[in-house]
């Protein structure tokens, strides 16, 4: 199975395209204010009328109110809502009637529980490592090993958390999840992506696990 990647923390037009001419599947835009890679709806709304038409942009948010999504929905073209702050099943639910597809984050700490995944009816579980300071975006790693009930689910699965093209292979090997999501792991700085980092991690993504050309 192919895996796909995306790249969050989109700030700019140049790095968004770039990551899409690399093969990217789709870029993430951070609405959370909070964040050093937030990006305001009318900057996102620029950026994505510019993307190709098969490149799936992904609003991030993180504890907005439904009226605000629906707002910067509406306005920027957004088609995925990753939901990464303390969203419940029913707020999920909520979501639906603006008719975009759904991930839902879940920050993989020591306690981890498969329960806390099952109540959810989205379109794709993130998982991403636990921080009590940060909602993404902290550059570390968590112990895949917290997954292996989840890979059951019939569910797309969405590894993320200080991915690097270093250490990407192992947890695609093991997992095979639906797509990595990069975002520290391919910066020269918070919001500001390496073209090189984003090429050699979409490369080895793509070579461990595209179709293999057979020599004559």
């Amino acid at each position: 199975m192919i895996v796909r990647t995306k790249v969050c923390g989109i700030t700019n037009e140049k790095d968004a395209l770039k990551a899409a001419n690399l093969g990217a599947w789709a870029v993430g835009f951070i609405f959370y204010k909070k964040s050093p890679r937030f990006i305001s709806p009318f900057k996102a709304k620029k950026i994505i009328e510019q993307l190709p038409p098969f490149i799936t942009p992904v609003g991030v948010f993180v504890n907005h109110n439904l009226g605000a999504m629906r707002d910067i929905i509406s306005h920027t073209g957004i088609r995925v809502a990753q939901l990464h702050g303390d969203e419940d099943h029913h707020f999920c639910h909520r979501l639906k009637r603006y008719h975009v597809s759904i991930i839902k984050a879940f920050r993989v700490g020591p306690e981890f529980s498969v329960a806390d995944v099952e109540p959810y009816k989205v379109d794709a579980y993130l998982f991403d490592t636990y921080s009590k300071d940060e909602f993404g975006g902290t550059g570390q790693t968590f112990d895949h090993n917290l997954l292996r009930d989840v890979k059951s689910f019939n569910v797309p699965l969405i590894l993320s958390g200080g991915l690097t093209s270093q250490n990407v292979i192992a947890p695609i090997n093991e997992f095979r999840p639906y797509a990595v999501d990069v975002n520290s792991g391919v910066e020269e700085s918070p919001g500001k992506k390496d073209h090189g980092k984003m090429k050699e991690f979409i490369d080895i993504v793509s070579y461990i696990t595209g179709p293999k050309v057979k020599e004559s």
